[in-house]
C-alpha cells in the first residue's frame, strides 16, 4: 500500500480545469510519456505490443467535431491498453494528396494546374487565405504542374500544423515521432513498391474501358467513391422507326442528348410486347442509324415503356449491356463533359450530320435542350417530357453528375471477377473482431456487391506517380504492350521527370524511345497502405514484425467500403492475412435534427471553440459517452453532455483535494466496515469497467465508473468525513487510507477519458504520470458492499426528513427511528457511528420493516 501513503505534492488553493491542456501537453512531450518504447517492445515481443492503424485525416481545410468524437474513442482504448502494461504503437499520419487537397489549393490561391506550362521559380499566387471565392476555372490563374504541387505541399504542411495542435489540445496520446505523410518520399517508395509487386504478380493491369468520369476534376472515379444524389429529371417519349416500315417503337429516356451514341434497344426476354421485335432492327430518330433490338434480363418491364435504348454510355447499366451483348462503342462525350466535334462514323446522312453539328461542343445540359427541340420539330417526340426525381451517380467530392467515357486506366484486381479472391476477402473479414459486430455486414455486402476491379489511376497532379513508362514505336506512338518498370532501388520515381532503365533523357517522346506515365494513384491506393506506411514495411523489418498485423483499425462507418476494404485487399494480396485483429467503427455526429453533419449542409461544428469554452475533458467525456457504431447528436448552443462532463472533471479535482487533506498514518489499515464496504464495491466497479474496456465498450466503462464516483462523493465522503477529520477516532486511519486507496483507483479508472483532470490530481500525491501507472486491480479487501448501500440510503432518508421538516441539514437530531429488513439493520449498525456524525444524530432506533425508511425524527435546537 505504499502508493497510498506517498507524500502529497503541491495542491492549488482552487483547482481548475483552465490551462491543464497546455501544462500537461508540454509535460508529456518533455517526459516522452507516449513514445513507443522499442527496446521494451523487442523484449516483450509482439504479444506485448498494442498497435493502432490510426486514420490519417485529410489535410485540406479544418478538422470538425466528428474528428474529435471518433479520435477520442481510439485514444480512450489506447490509454487503457497502455495502463494494462502494453507497449503502445500509436502513430499519426496525414492524408495530403488527393482531389480535396487540389480543390482547396485552387480556391485558396486562385490557381489551376495546366501541365503544358513551364515552371516559374518566381511565381506568386494571386490570392492567399481564401480571398478568391470563385471555384470557376476561368477565374483561376493557370500555373505549371510543378508550381501547383509546390502550393499543395505548402498548404498541407500548414494544415498539418493546425491539426496537430488541435489533436494535442484534445489530449491524444499519440507518439508524434511516429508520423507519416501520404506524399513523402518514403510513402511514395512504399506505394510504388506495393504496386510494382501487384503488377509482377498479375494483380495490377491496364485496360481501355468505359470509365466513370468527373468532368470538373477531369479524372476517373472508382466505384467506392460514388454516392447517389436525388436529381430532377424527365422522361422523354421518343419514336424509333422499324426498318420494315411497319411503325414506330417508343422508348422513354432521361438522356435524349445521347441519341447519337445509341447502339441498341433492349427489353426483358419475358416481355411479350417486344418478343416479336427481338432480332430485328430499328432506326434512330434524328440520326437515322440502324440498331438491333435485343433481350436482356436487366431490362425492367415496368420502367417507362418497358424498352430502353443502350447508349455508350448513359449509366452503369449501359456498360453491362454493352459488354455482355458485345455491342459497338459510339462514345460522343469528351473528358470535358462536352459533345465531341466528330460524329460517329455511322451517322452518314446530311440531315443526321446537320443534327449532330447542332450539339457538337455543347455541354450535356445544352445538348439535351437542343435535341429535345429537334425531336419536337421532327415529330419524333411524343407528348411533353414527364418530370420526376431519381438517384444519379456523383463523385462523393464532386458537384456535377458523373459521365461515362472510354479511357485507359490502371486497375487492381479486387475479387469482382475472381471468386477465389472474393471468398478470401470475405473469410478475412469474418476472422476479425468488429466493434460493434453488426458493422461486419456492411463489409460483407460491399465485397459481395463488387461489380468491377479497383480503378487506381487518376488524371490529376498532386499524388504518388504511377511508376511506369511506355515504349514508343517507330512512329512515336505509345505502345501499351511495352510497359517499362524502374529498378526497385531507384524508388521513388516520377516518370514525367526520371528516365527508365536502358534509355537516355533525349529519347523521351522520340520514335523508338519512351514516354512517362502522367497519371497518379488514387488517394485510396496510398491510404490502403497505412499499416505498411506507419509500420515500416520493406523499410524497417524489426518494427514491422513488432507491430503487424496491427491490433486496431479505428474508423468511420462511411469508409468501410473504401479505406477498410482497400487496406484488407492490399494485405490479402501481399501477406495473405488481415492487416488487423479488431476494427472499431464510430458512428456519425448528427445535428439536433438528427441529420448527419457535413460541409455541404452547412451544419458542421468546428471543435476549437468548444474545446476552449468547455475544456478538453468535458468534450472527451461527451465523446466517450457514446458507444461505437452509435450516432451522437451535438447541439453547439446547448451541449448538455459536454456540460455534464465539465462538472464531472471539476468534481474529480475537488474530490481529490478533499481526500488528500486527510493524512494517512504510517501503518494504517482498513478496519472499519463502511470503508471495507466501499472498497469492495469499488472492486466490482474495477472488474466491470475492465471487462467493458477489453470489449471496446468505453461508454459502459465510463458509465460504471461515473456512477460509483458520485456515490463515493455524495454519500461515502459525507459519511466518513467527520471520522477522517477526528485524529482521536480509532477509525480515522481506516477512513483516511480507504479514501486514498479509492482516489488512486478512481483516478486511474477515469484517466482514459478525463486525461487532464486525472493527471493533474494524480500529480498532487504520486510521482510519474497516471497514464503510465498500472491499471487498477481489485484491492481484495474483505468487505460487504451492502453496508455502503444501506448507509447511503439511510443518509438520503435522513436528509429528506430534514428537508420535509423545513430544517437545515446542519440541524441536530435528538433521535431518529429507522425501519428496515433485519439484514439491512445489521449493515446499518456497522456504519452507525458515521451516520450519527454526519446527520448530527444523538440516537438511532432501528425497527424491522419491509423497506428502509425514516419513520420518525425528532429535531434538536440549532
Amino acid at each position: 500500500m505504499a502508493d497510498a501513503t506517498h507524500a502529497p505534492g503541491q495542491i492549488p488553493d482552487k483547482p481548475a480545469l483552465e490551462g491543464l491542456e497546455t501544462k500537461w501537453d508540454a509535460a508529456w512531450s518533455a517526459q516522452g510519456t507516449y513514445l513507443f518504447d522499442r527496446l521494451r517492445a523487442a523484449d516483450a515481443g509482439r504479444a506485448g505490443v498494442y498497435s493502432v492503424d490510426t486514420p490519417p485525416p485529410t489535410a485540406s481545410g479544418s478538422l470538425h467535431i466528428g474528428h474529435v468524437f471518433s479520435y477520442t474513442h481510439t485514444d480512450v482504448k489506447v490509454r487503457f491498453e497502455r495502463m494494462r502494461g502494453k507497449t503502445v504503437f500509436y502513430p499519426m499520419g496525414w492524408d495530403d494528396n488527393g482531389l480535396p487537397t487540389e480543390r482547396r489549393v485552387q480556391n485558396y490561391y486562385g490557381v489551376r494546374c495546366d501541365p503544358t506550362l513551364p515552371y516559374d521559380a518566381d511565381f506568386t499566387p494571386p490570392f492567399e487565405g481564401g480571398d478568391n471565392k470563385s471555384s470557376k476555372a476561368a477565374d483561376q490563374v493557370p500555373i505549371s504542374r510543378r508550381n501547383f504541387i509546390q502550393l499543395c505541399e505548402s498548404l498541407t504542411l500548414e494544415d498539418e500544423k493546425h491539426f496537430e495542435s488541435l489533436f494535442r489540445q484534445l489530449g491524444l496520446s499519440v507518439d508524434w515521432t511516429q508520423s507519416y505523410r501520404t506524399i513523402s518520399d518514403d510513402t511514395m517508395r512504399t506505394s510504388q513498391l506495393a504496386f510494382l509487386r501487384n503488377l509482377e504478380r498479375g494483380e495490377a493491369y491496364q485496360a481501355l474501358a468505359p470509365t466513370l468520369w468527373d468532368v470538373d476534376f477531369r479524372s476517373a472515379i472508382a466505384q467506392a467513391e460514388l454516392e447517389d444524389r436525388d436529381q430532377p429529371a424527365a422522361y422523354h417519349r421518343v419514336a424509333f422507326h422499324k426498318t420494315d416500315g411497319s411503325g414506330d417503337v417508343h422508348i422513354e429516356t432521361t438522356r435524349p442528348e445521347l441519341l447519337a451514341a445509341c447502339v441498341a434497344l433492349v427489353a426483358h426476354p419475358d416481355d411479350e410486347r417486344y418478343q416479336p421485335l427481338f432480332g430485328t432492327t430499328v432506326r434512330t430518330p434524328l440520326f437515322d442509324v440502324e440498331v438491333p433490338v435485343l433481350a436482356h434480363p436487366l431490362a425492367q418491364k415496368d420502367k417507362g415503356s418497358g424498352i430502353a435504348m443502350i447508349c455508350t454510355f448513359g449509366d452503369v447499366t449501359d456498360i453491362i449491356w454493352w459488354r455482355e451483348l458485345d455491342l459497338p462503342n459510339r462514345t460522343i462525350l469528351g473528358k470535358d463533359g462536352r459533345v465531341l466535334a466528330d460524329a460517329p462514323d455511322v451517322i452518314v446522312t446530311d440531315a443526321a450530320r446537320a443534327a449532330y453539328a447542332e450539339i457538337a461542343g455543347k455541354t450535356v445540359f445544352s445538348a439535351k435542350k437542343t435535341i429535345v427541340d429537334l425531336l419536337r420539330a421532327s415529330g419524333e417526340l411524343d407528348g411533353d417530357p414527364k418530370p420526376f426525381t431519381h438517384a444519379v451517380k456523383f463523385f462523393e467530392k464532386g458537384d456535377r453528375p458523373l459521365e461515362i467515357v472510354s479511357t485507359r486506366q490502371w486497375y487492381i484486381r479486387n475479387g469482382a471477377r475472381d471468386g477465389a479472391l472474393r471468398e478470401k476477402l470475405t473469410a478475412l473479414g469474418a476472422g476479425m473482431s468488429w466493434h460493434p459486430d453488426f458493422m461486419r455486414v456492411r463489409y460483407d455486402n460491399w465485397v459481395g456487391g463488387l461489380t468491377g476491379d479497383w480503378l487506381v489511376s487518376r488524371q490529376r497532379f498532386f499524388g504518388v506517380p504511377i511508376p511506369v513508362w511506355y515504349g514508343l514505336d517507330e512512329n512515336g506512338d505509345r505502345d501499351f504492350g511495352v510497359v517499362i518498370t524502374p529498378d526497385l532501388a531507384a524508388l521513388p520515381v516520377d516518370p514525367t521527370i526520371d528516365v527508365p532503365p536502358g534509355y537516355t533523357a533525349d529519347q523521351r517522346g522520340a520514335a523508338g524511345g519512351f514516354e512517362g506515365e502522367k497519371d497518379i494513384f488514387d488517394t485510396w491506393a496510398t491510404s490502403s497502405l497505412t499499416p505498411q506506411l506507419a509500420g515500416g514495411w520493406q523499410r524497417d523489418d524489426e518494427l514491422w514484425n513488432l507491430v503487424s498485423p496491427f491490433d486496431l483499425r479505428p474508423q468511420g462507418q462511411d469508409i468501410i467500403r473504401t479505406w477498410l476494404f482497400s487496406t484488407m485487399l492490399r494485405s490479402a494480396l501481399e501477406d495473405d492475412r488481415s492487416p488487423w485483429t479488431d476494427a472499431a467503427i464510430s458512428g456519425f455526429i448528427v445535428d439536433p435534427d438528427r441529420k448527419k453533419m457535413s460541409k455541404s449542409k452547412g451544419n458542421v461544428v468546428t471543435p476549437a471553440d468548444i474545446l476552449d469554452q468547455h475544456g478538453t475533458d468535458a468534450v472527451r467525456y461527451w465523446s466517450a459517452s457514446s458507444r461505437l457504431g452509435a450516432d451522437a447528436a451535438f447541439d453547439p448552443q446547448n451541449p448538455t453532455q459536454v456540460k455534464i462532463g465539465r462538472r464531472l472533471a471539476i468534481k474529480v479535482l475537488n474530490a481529490a483535494k478533499f481526500v488528500l487533506s486527510f493524512p494517512v498514518p504510517e501503518g494504517a489499515q482498513v478496519t472499519h466496515a463502511l470503508d471495507a464496504s466501499m472498497l469492495a464495491a469499488l472492486d466490482t466497479v474495477i472488474r466491470d469497467a475492465t471487462k467493458a474496456f477489453e470489449g471496446y465498450d468505453h461508454a459502459r466503462a465510463l458509465e460504471i465508473t461515473e456512477s460509483f464516483f458520485w456515490t463515493f462523493c455524495d454519500d461515502y465522503l459525507e459519511l466518513v468525513k467527520e471520522r477522517a477529520y477526528d485524529q482521536t477516532d480509532v477509525g480515522q486511519a481506516s477512513a483516511a487510507l480507504a479514501l486514498r486507496l479509492a482516489l488512486s483507483r478512481l483516478l486511474r479508472l477515469f484517466a482514459p477519458v478525463l486525461a487532464f483532470a486525472a493527471e493533474e490530481a494524480w500529480s498532487w500525491f504520486e510521482e510519474g504520470s497516471v497514464h503510465t501507472a498500472s491499471w487498477p486491480e481489485p484491492s481484495g479487501i474483505d468487505g460487504d458492499p451492502a453496508v455502503l448501500r444501506a448507509a447511503s440510503a439511510a443518509l438520503i432518508g435522513i436528509r429528506r426528513a430534514k428537508t420535509e421538516a423545513k430544517a437545515s441539514q446542519k440541524t441536530p437530531v435528538t433521535s431518529v427511528t429507522m425501519s428496515a429488513p433485519a439484514e439491512t439493520i445489521a449493515a446499518l449498525k456497522s456504519a452507525e457511528g458515521d451516520l450519527t456524525a454526519v446527520g448530527r444524530i444523538a440516537r438511532i432506533d432501528f425497527v424491522e420493516g419491509e423497506t428502509l425508511a425514516v419513520t420518525d425524527i425528532e429535531l434538536g435546537e440549532v
